[in-house]
Parts: structure tokens; sequence; C-alpha cells
């Protein structure tokens, strides 16, 4: 898992990665030195739960990503079947590329899971 993370890091504009429980229990992390990885994880559970919820009473279709554009960074929050992969990336990323590298490692982590 962590040699997928390392590899997803790679991507241009990717500055972490990480798997979080549906409860917000970091799996594994690769994150910069100075981000709070209990504090992400925690929030992308909180936010993932409460868009699902949202989206049961809509009668929607589940969730399967979610993305999240602050002044200096992206957040992008994706369903990883054994929990969430969370991306931190910078404010200016190319989104498309940074989806499909997100697709390829949910792949990967569900066949190595």
């Amino acid at each position: 898992m962590h040699e997928i993370l390392s590899e997803l890091n790679k991507t241009t504009g990717i500055t972490g990665s990480m798997v979080v429980g549906n409860d917000g229990i970091v799996i594994a992390a690769n994150l910069q030195e100075n981000v709070e990885d209990d504090t992400i994880g925690a929030l992308a559970a909180s936010i993932t739960a409460n868009i699902h919820k949202s989206l049961e009473r809509l009668q929607s279709s589940p969730l399967t990503h979610v993305t999240i554009e602050a002044d200096d960074a992206k957040l992008f929050f994706s369903d990883a079947g054994l929990g969430i992969l969370v991306v931190t990336a910078e404010k200016e990323v190319n989104i498309g590329l940074i989806r499909l590298e997100i697709k390829h490692a949910i792949s990967r982590l569900k066949t190595s899971s």
C-alpha cells in the first residue's frame, strides 16, 4: 500500500496521499511532514459520511469522489473500497490527470488487498 501511495505522489502537483478507514483512522500515509495525517483522516471521514447520507436522502448514486478547493491547495477524497483515498495537491494542478492517477491507484489498492 505504501508503494502505491509513493508512486501516486510522483504525479506532478500531488503533495501527498493517504488511505483512511471510513471511521477516520489512518491506514497508510505518505504526506509532507507538516501535514497532520490524523486531522485530515478525521476530516475526510466526516465529510464523506455527511455527503453519503445526503446522497442517500436524495436517492442518488453512491459517493465516489469529492474535490475540495482551498486558496492554497486541493483535496481529493475517493472511495477506495477498503476506505477513503485522500490526495493533497497544489492549487494549480491538472485535475484530469490527478483523477486519472487516483483511479489507477484505487484499482491497484483493490487488487492488492
